[in-house]
């Protein structure tokens, strides 16, 4: 892959937010098809580590008092699930730049140490991903990952109600430490970090499978279905109450693609000079189950429907590029006709 002709000379205060929005994007990209081989019929979702690490540990605000573990943190959590199974966390930090290559281990050195300081059950048992992305203009785009095997499966009693993810979630405060094992068998170190031990696995499944539904349903509109599937800590006074009719989206637009209905929000926009409509959304019948907050069966139901989603072809049925993800939700671009308008200058008194 490459840049486009826009993107390769991009003026300098845009090529961090380059960096960082493309670095993203592609490690994610490569790094759900990683989890997805390494963990075979299973559905993954990406969950922002920020929002699911809130619900148990102070990030921000005045609660805070150690502010040393808390700048070492990954950027997100792959889950990967299947309903009636455990399912299996791995950790990802991502980086991306412009620069010249030997840098590129910098910053899977300082990735590394992000990743490190999550650990799902015992320590430095947990598997990991970090990536470095480099933007190379003429050269293309190369991401380059390092990984470390591991377990991460958060395993418990498949009655335990802690894990149902249709129940709200509370804010915890659990200790900022992680428990480092003595190779000759002495006491056990303590150091800063997030360490799940096996008797909340239950609910750290709960808060990653939260956490992944108050993605999908920002992403269809956000608002109060957003809302209801975060904490205090986690943001969720941001998105109840009243929504300004210039700034906020809502779930408004309802759009049939392949024969199947989908619910969202759409946005307008320019890119270089042309009018493009963007539609995000939900298939309507997973978007009921989320709205009514049904979480597990929406992932019942959206893992089963994952061989139909990816046989699912849209050329005839919209005018642009579709991206139809395994968890139902949905992306479909299109561009707009030029509808000029006419401008008439108002007098000064």
């Amino acid at each position: 892959m490459k840049l486009s002709e826009e993107g390769l000379n991009p003026r300098r205060h845009y090529k961090t937010v380059q960096s960082g929005e493309l670095g993203i994007g592609f490690a994610l990209a490569v790094a759900e098809r990683i989890v997805r081989k390494r963990y075979p019929g299973h559905s993954v979702s990406l969950v922002d580590a920020d929002i699911a690490l809130q619900a148990g540990w102070a990030l921000v605000g005045k609660d805070v008092r150690r502010r040393d573990w808390v700048r070492q943190r990954p950027n997100f959590f792959l889950e990967a699930w299947k309903p009636g199974e455990p399912s299996k966390v791995v950790p990802l930090a991502c980086k991306g730049m412009h620069g010249k290559t030997p840098y590129v281990y910098t910053q899977l050195a300082a990735a590394s140490a992000q990743v490190e300081a999550v650990h799902v059950g015992p320590w430095n048992e947990t598997p990991v991903l970090v990536t470095s992305t480099e933007l190379l203009g003429q050269g293309g785009i190369t991401v380059h990952i390092l990984q470390a095997n591991g377990d991460g499966a958060l395993a418990f009693a498949p009655d335990d109600p802690a894990a149902d993810a249709d129940r709200a979630l509370d804010d915890l405060n659990i200790y900022p430490d992680v428990r480092v094992p003595d190779p000759d068998g002495g006491e056990e170190q303590r150091v800063s970090g997030f360490q799940v031990q096996p008797d909340q696995y239950a609910w750290f499944r709960r808060a990653l499978a939260r956490a992944g539904a108050a993605g999908l349903t920002g992403f269809t509109g956000g608002g109060e279905l957003t809302a209801q599937y975060l904490t205090k800590r986690q943001g969720r006074r941001h998105f109840e109450g009243f929504t300004h009719a210039g700034t906020g989206i809502v779930q408004d637009v309802e759009i049939e693609i392949g024969g199947v209905n989908f619910v969202g929000t759409d946005h307008v926009f320019r890119l270089n000079g042309t009018r493009v409509e963007a539609f995000s959304g939900l298939a309507e019948n997973l978007f009921h189950h989320l709205r009514d907050g049904r979480v597990e069966q929406y992932r019942r139901e959206a893992h089963a429907l994952r061989a139909s989603w990816r046989s699912a072809r849209f050329e005839d049925d919209w005018n642009g590029p579709v991206s139809l993800r395994e968890d139902g939700s949905i992306m479909a671009m299109s561009l707009l006709p030029e509808t000029p308008r006419k401008r008439r200058a108002k007098k000064r008194s």
